[in-house]
Formats: structure tokens, sequence, C-alpha cells
């Protein structure tokens, strides 16, 4: 008897006959040929190939049901997602691939290659591949849908300071465009003292609300009016107004505290300086140096309005100036922080208008000692002569009371430091734009306290102006100007073609 090795044993699979057209196959649970198969089983019924898309032009979204609108581009792979879950009875099979095949952009159709693959006759596996197509019919959107029907804001927001000039807006225009806070904003109005925000959602508006006040002293009041009611389905529709009025109080007023908030405020002096205002107001004694801030709940608890508006600015020569030692200021301080940025100075000084026509110098204590010199200009406040109605100032002992308070120093003419002026600024819309002389001036003042103070700049985008870039024309650099370095420049991003620059 011979042994056969396990090498020696060979096996061969024999093919079979179809059982419907009889060619040779190799065995499989159906005993049926792929071909014939094909006409017994179809894999792909029950799946729709032919669906409707539905497209809105105004702002180029899809429709996702029931009623998500998401954008897609052409191809990508969000759409390929979209298609597929428009597809009935895709769950039934396998997936295998998805691709789209090409179509004309403009020919509203979007084509679909599907490959599949599913389990028949007792453990067959078939694999099949169609093409699905779609149609993308118009319909609009229920946002656009109510910006047609001029009814497309659902909430407002409106922000106020009763003050004299704009320049805190031209700030909070700076802070939300570099947070992109404006991004859901319907639209921008101007109204009488401040602006109108608009948005489409409730939520929105309540971001907005408390992005203010984040970043600026004020307080929120909302209300809601009703706008319609159905009584079968109790369902209201209201109209949402958020009220932020911001506290009267701007960079380079002159104040007069409560003697509760002085005392809460470490016993600093009633008469302060505001020398920024950001999510709270910075104080400044010039008399002391010590500073403080008051949040928004401490400013309503005791508020304080400005003594003076900037239209009553004086300008003032300095003739001469002498610094204080800090063991001689220390006596008048109180318990609070002393600024380690100002240097305090005893300042004597005439009014501009009357040079050379008196010798009368008036005296003043100032904390920009290091800024002034003998021939300066300065620009600050008549105390003494001002008609000033203020409770808390009608209270000082008149001995506490300067005659000037000097609060900021004039460089140069504005016309020379708008030429050496290499950046600029965005704006929000074109209602932001200057229309007036008066907005001309605020607007030039707020450019001039940027340039001036690097902490108040910090949370402003500043971009190259490529206008001044590429001048021709030189212009003589002023030591003591401040300026803005290019570190802390922008590159704008323009689009703008060069046959687009010839045209303008």
């Amino acid at each position: 008897m011979e042994y056969l090795s396990p090498g020696d044993c060979t096996t061969e699979q024999g093919n079979i006959l179809c059982c419907q057209c009889g060619i040779s196959i190799l065995p499989n649970p159906a005993n049926m040929c792929v071909g014939c198969i094909r006409t017994k089983v179809d894999i792909t019924e029950g799946i729709p190939k032919q669906v409707v898309l539905y497209f809105c032009n105004s702002c180029e979204r899809y429709l996702q049901p029931p009623s998500h609108w998401i954008q897609c581009n052409l191809e990508s792979r969000e759409l390929l997602t979209l298609c597929l879950k428009k597809l009935k009875g895709l769950n039934k099979v396998h997936l295998v691939d998805a691709s789209f095949v090409w179509t004309e952009p403009h020919s509203r159709r979007i084509k679909v290659k599907l490959t599949v693959q599913k389990e028949v006759m007792g453990g067959a596996i078939l694999q099949q591949i169609f093409i699905v197509e779609y149609t993308v019919n118009n319909q609009m959107c229920d946002d656009c849908h109510r910006v047609e029907a001029k009814d497309y804001w659902n909430s407002v927001v409106q922000v106020r300071q009763k003050v004299e000039h704009k320049k805190t807006f031209y700030y909070l225009e700076q802070l939300i465009l570099k947070h992109k806070v404006h991004t859901s904003c319907l639209n921008i109005k101007p109204a009488n003292d401040g602006l109108d925000f608009y948005f489409g959602k409730k939520d929105d508006a309540r971001k907005f609300s408390d992005f203010l006040q984040a970043t600026v002293p004020c307080r929120n009041n909302t209300s809601q009016k009703l706008i319609s009611h159905d009584v079968h389905s109790n369902v209201y529709n209201y109209k949402y107004t958020f009220s932020i009025e911001i506290v009267p109080v701007c960079k380079n007023d002159v104040v007069c505290l409560s003697p509760q908030l002085a005392n809460l405020l470490g016993s600093i002096g009633q008469l302060c300086i505001c020398t920024r205002v950001t999510n709270s107001i910075h104080l400044i004694d010039p008399s002391t140096l010590q500073i403080a801030e008051v949040n928004s709940q401490l400013f309503w608890r005791y508020p304080f309005s400005s003594l003076c508006s900037s239209k009553q600015l004086i300008e003032y020569t300095v003739m001469n100036n002498e610094f204080i030692k800090d063991s001689e200021r220390s006596i008048f301080a109180g318990q609070g922080k002393l600024s380690e940025r100002h240097v305090l100075s005893d300042v004597w000084v005439v009014r501009s208008s009357e040079l050379g026509l008196t010798n009368d110098l008036i005296h003043s204590r100032t904390h920009m000692g290091h800024l002034l010199k003998p021939g300066d200009t300065v620009l600050g406040y008549d105390i003494r002569n001002s008609n000033v109605n203020n409770d808390n100032f009608d209270k000082l002992r008149k001995d506490r009371v300067p005659d000037v308070v000097l609060v900021k120093k004039v460089y140069c003419n504005q016309s020379s430091r708008h030429r050496k002026r290499k950046w600029k600024l965005k704006h929000l819309s074109s209602d932001m734009d200057l229309d007036s002389q008066s907005d001309n001036k605020d607007y030039t003042e707020f450019l001039d306290d940027l340039e001036e103070d690097p902490l108040y700049r910090q949370n402003v985008n500043i971009y190259v102006d490529p206008r001044k870039k590429t001048a021709s024309m030189p212009v003589e650099l002023d030591e003591d100007l401040p300026q803005i370095s290019l570190q802390e420049m922008l590159d704008d991003l323009s689009l703008v073609t060069d046959d687009d620059k010839m045209t303008e």
C-alpha cells in the first residue's frame, strides 16, 4: 500500500451550467450567471433615479429638509452628502462608491454615479452601477423672503450715548470689525445720538448686546412687541428691542465725582480726567497722579457726567514747566495706585489768543509734565470761568478748584499731520461715512487719539494706506509727533485689478 503526500492531493472545482441560459459558470448559491441574475433581480429597485433639489438664488444655499439651508459648492463633499441624503431606500443596499458626473454648470442638473451591492438569492452578492439625476429648482429661503417682504428684521439693538461727538462710536466700530460680530447683522442705520443694528434672529441680537456690554461700560434694557398671534396654533410673533445706553463720559473729559465714589476709589480727588474708556472708565487725578477704574455697575450706582464738552477746549501756550518730586506729590495722594506713565509738574500757561498782550500767567498742576516744555501748545478747560451745572462741583471748596485743567498736547496743525499719516481704518457701511463738517472733525480727533495712546489702539486693526505708501512726495518727520510703527499696521487685502484702478 502506498501513501500519498498532501502535495499530491489536488482538488479542482468544476463548472456548472446556468439554470436559465445553460452557459458554463462557476458554482454560486443561485446557480445562475450574472446576466440572468440581473434580469431576475434589480437591487436598485426602490431608489429614485430622478430627484429634485431646491436652491435659493439670493443667498446661494441648498435646502436640507425639513427647513435647514446650507452653503455648498458644486462637486463638493457637502453637496454630495446632501444628494445622498435625498435618496430614499439607499439604506437597504451597501454603498460602495459615489462620485459626480460632469454636467454643464448652467444646465441646472447634477448627476451622481453610485455603486451599490446587495445579497440576493441565497447569498449571492450582486454589484450594480447606476446614475441619479438631480434637478435644481429655485426656491427662496425664509430669510431672503423676509428681506424681499420688507419684514426682514426680528430684533434691533439700539446703541445710544448722550454726548456731543461721535468718537465713541468710531472706536466701537473698530472693535466690531476686529471681532467680526457684525456678520449676522442685516442693516445698520444712524439714529439720534447713536446707531441701530438690525438682526434676523433674537439670539444674534443677544450675542451682539453681550459683546457691547463686555467692551464698553453701558447698561441694557430689553423689550418686546407683539406683531401677530395665531389663535389656532398658539404661535406668537414678537419683535425684540435691546436698548444699550453707553456712559456719557469720553476720553479727555473732566468729571467731578461724588464724595462717596471718591472714597470708594481710594480717596481720589473729586476732579479727575478720563484718560481712556474700555470696558471701564479710567480716571486720573491731575494733581496727584492717582488713578482708578470705574466699571459700569459702579458708575450707574454713583453716576457722574462731564463738566465741559470738547467744544469748550481752549488753546494755551506753555511758558514754564517745573517738575514735582515724588516725595512732594505723595503728601497729597490718597490710598490708591499712582500712575507710572505720567509725570506730575507745575505749569504756567497763557492763552494763545492773548500771547504777547498780557503778562498774567495761569498756574496749573498737570499730569503731562513729561510731554510739555516751554513754547508747546496744549488744550485745556477754563474751569474757573466756565458755567458748570453740577451739584458735586458746587459743593467743592474754592481752593480745590484749579483755574485751568490741561488735558491734551497739540503737536502740529491738522493738515500737516494728515499728510504724515500713512495708515487708515475700515468702516462698517456707507452710513458710517463722514457726511458733515462736525463728523469730519470728530473722526480726525479720534485718529489723533489713536496715534497718541498705544493702549487705546491695541484693540484696533490699523491698515497701511497704499495711497500714502506709494506717494513720492517727501514728508518731513517730526520727532515729537506720535507715529504708529509699521509693525502695528496690517496689509489690506484688495481684490481690485489694475484696470479697475485706472477707471477709478
